[in-house]
């Protein structure tokens, strides 16, 4: 059953409630849609902010990393006072700020094998904007497992690509676009190759749109596509997989 709207809500989401295909029946949904993200970095920040606003009804945000100057280019939740500031603690100060009425919980450390099933099984829909293969590897089986919807993002330099997985829905799995073989030495780094900042923000403003259809049922999901962006060009390009 959809969360109840408190009068403060109606206002607060506004255009949303008045926008055909939304409407207050799928702000109701995004209130009682609880969602995990895995990583407040680049990709991280965007899909925090704009999950808070639009009024999702729980975020659980996990990340074992502080936060540093470098991060600051693109990590747009984060300021300079946090430097050195737990990640978490600070996407989920920035998101209470933005809306008092999400639900935030914290979990200051990397998903393991141990962990994932315990905090996703908690969740309906998980966001994963990580940087290597084994945390991607990791959250992505423990999805299937569960059978919960996941959105991937992925960047690098000038350009970024997202997707659904949820093979319980009739998807391909997460090995067809990244097969065993694919290892985080044969991908190019962040730190090693840079990231033009305003890439993680598209990206990640894409997987909380993904995260939003998925809740309310609008439109059609991201599930055995890959969307791809190219900055230098201002194109989309879009694969089947």
């Amino acid at each position: 059953m959809a969360s109840e709207l408190t009068p403060e809500e109606v206002q607060r989401y506004a255009r949303h409630i008045v926008l055909k295909g939304m409407g207050g029946q799928g702000q109701r949904r995004l209130k009682a849609a609880r969602m995990l993200i895995v990583g407040a970095g680049g990709l991280g920040s965007p899909t925090i902010a704009y999950l808070a606003a639009a009024g999702v009804g729980e975020l659980t945000i996990a990340d074992p990393d502080r936060v540093s100057l470098s991060n600051l280019q693109r990590q747009v939740v984060h300021t300079t006072a946090d430097i050195g500031r737990s990640k978490v603690e600070s996407a989920g100060a920035f998101a209470s700020a933005l809306n008092p009425h999400v639900g935030i919980r914290l979990m200051a450390e990397a998903v393991t094998d141990d962990t994932a099933d315990g905090l996703i099984s908690s969740c309906d829909i998980v966001l994963d904007g990580t940087d290597n293969l084994k945390t991607r590897r990791t959250v992505a089986a423990a999805c299937a497992r569960l059978e919960k919807p996941l959105v991937s993002g992925a960047v690098s330099m000038f350009s970024g690509q997202v997707s659904v997985f949820a093979p319980h829905l009739g998807g391909p799995a997460h090995d067809a676009l990244y097969p065993p073989e694919a290892s985080d030495d044969a991908l190019p780094s962040c730190e090693a190759n840079g990231i033009l900042g305003p890439v993680t923000g598209i990206v990640g403003t894409l997987m909380a749109m993904e995260a939003i259809k998925l809740a309310t049922g609008l439109g059609q999901p991201l599930i055995g596509r890959v969307l791809i962006y190219d900055a230098t060009e201002a194109r989309f390009t879009e694969l089947a997989y």
